[in-house]
């Protein structure tokens, strides 16, 4: 807190002492860029950051001048905001959020696809930029020549007005949280917490009416630290006691990479999977993070009521496994025979989740990888957002119709195989 009270404090006194440098020197920046960004200056203009005398060298420094040094102008990362809100950056540090660009990186996928897809605003990229990178990463990106946020407060407070009433609103989780492997927007926004949300916006619901929304459940308070019990994967350790649920679990993690599919032993990807903080790793974090979400769902239901449907949502994702875990087993005995050769870039001679959907695959695996990060997702994830449709027809559904497909697809491989040539015997 204390470079806080100085960025502000010497703010403070350039302004009162020498207000016609400090305005001199603001006027420059404003009339340039009036012509050059309007936006960003008509931004600035509404923003809480102009009432409050926060002016462009808070942010960007004093060297940047002329057109002629607009590289020297700074671009703030987190740190820069920290100097002001140091709890909402303490949060945010501890929080998924954060993790977004390493994740990003950590995937072997990441690697092989496209670089304009990772490199920015676009594809992957233009969620996973959120993450607060080390000078190291910063300077290795572009060296490169890859472009990419520096700063992950701007993906929900969006420059130059970095409204807080915009962070709150559950449209700036849309951009990321909706589509193919995590539908979050479409499942809340055609629940009936999201129902209650667009009718009450409209002034048709009384202003005491409850209309969750995703800050609501997800950063109660105003925290910045989101965290969930299942993660993203819905995976989590330690193993089930159920014994059923224990093996397909294992399947599933093998599937991950995250254990060797001939040994069963961790691979260098639970280290990843850790340091990310992408599972919880022991019953206690599941649970301190179940907790948490019971205590917010009780501030609207009664705390068994909501202990109930979360479970319910934990007994899908168990049925979700044991579909998902067949289908890995029928593919991966395609592996083990040699009817699907082993791609160069997987470890093992077994289905790889975190490969996606890869030009030149087979496509019994990309059926699975859909059936894993498509369908599962929305079955198990519809419950916790109690959303209906997409429990079944957009989950569960989709998931035997993927089994079904897997099975015959293995059947028609099997049967149409090559034997195996073998030189003659002596």
């Amino acid at each position: 807190m204390k470079r806080k009270w100085i960025v502000v404090l010497g703010c403070s006194i350039v302004m009162f002492c020498f207000p016609a440098l400090a305005s001199a020197a603001e006027e420059v920046c404003i009339g340039c860029h009036r012509t050059i960004s309007p936006g960003q200056v008509a931004d600035w203009e509404s923003s809480n950051h102009s009432k409050e005398g926060v002016t462009c060298s808070v942010c960007h420094g004093d060297k940047h001048k002329s057109g002629k040094t607009a590289h020297l102008a700074q671009l703030p990362d987190e740190h820069v905001c920290a100097e002001c809100h140091e709890e909402q950056f303490d949060q945010f540090a501890k929080g998924k959020h954060n993790f977004g660009w390493t994740t990003l990186n950590a995937l072997p996928i990441t690697h092989v696809e496209p670089d304009e897809l990772m490199e920015g605003g676009r594809g992957c990229g233009g969620c996973h930029n959120m993450g607060i990178k080390s000078e190291e990463q910063k300077n290795d990106q572009r060296n490169k020549g890859y472009r990419y946020q520096n700063n992950s407060c701007d993906e929900c407070h969006t420059r130059h007005s970095f409204s807080k009433k915009e962070a709150l609103d559950p449209k700036a989780c849309q951009q990321c949280h909706m589509g193919y492997d995590h539908p979050q927007w479409e499942m809340w926004s055609s629940s009936k917490h999201g129902t209650r949300y667009f009718v009450k916006e409209k002034g048709k619901l009384p202003e005491k009416a409850q209309a969750p929304t995703c800050q609501f459940c997800h950063l109660p308070d105003g925290t910045h630290t989101n965290k969930t019990a299942w993660g993203f994967l819905g995976v989590r350790l330690p193993l089930p006691e159920d014994k059923q649920w224990a093996a397909d679990r294992v399947t599933i993690l093998k599937a991950l990479g995250v254990l060797n599919p001939e040994t069963g032993q961790p691979t260098g990807r639970l280290e990843t999977i850790k340091s990310v903080d992408m599972v919880r790793l022991t019953q206690e974090a599941w649970q301190t993070e179940r907790d948490k979400m019971i205590k917010t769902c009780s501030k609207c239901h009664s705390k068994q009521y909501a202990g109930e449907q979360l479970a319910m949502g934990d007994s899908m994702i168990q049925k979700t496994d044991r579909l998902l875990a067949e289908a890995i087993e029928i593919v991966a005995a395609l592996y083990k025979d040699g009817i699907i050769k082993k791609p160069e870039n997987y470890a093992f001679a077994y289905p790889d989740f975190l490969y996606f959907m890869q030009t030149g695959g087979s496509h019994i695996d990309q059926v699975l990888f859909q059936m894993y990060m498509k369908h599962r997702m929305r079955t198990y994830q519809a419950f916790f957002h109690v959303n209906p449709d997409y429990a079944y027809w957009y989950g569960w559904a989709m998931m035997t119709k993927d089994l079904d497909e897997i099975k015959e697809l293995a059947r028609t491989m099997r049967a149409t195989a090559k034997p195996e040539k073998h030189p003659p015997h002596d």
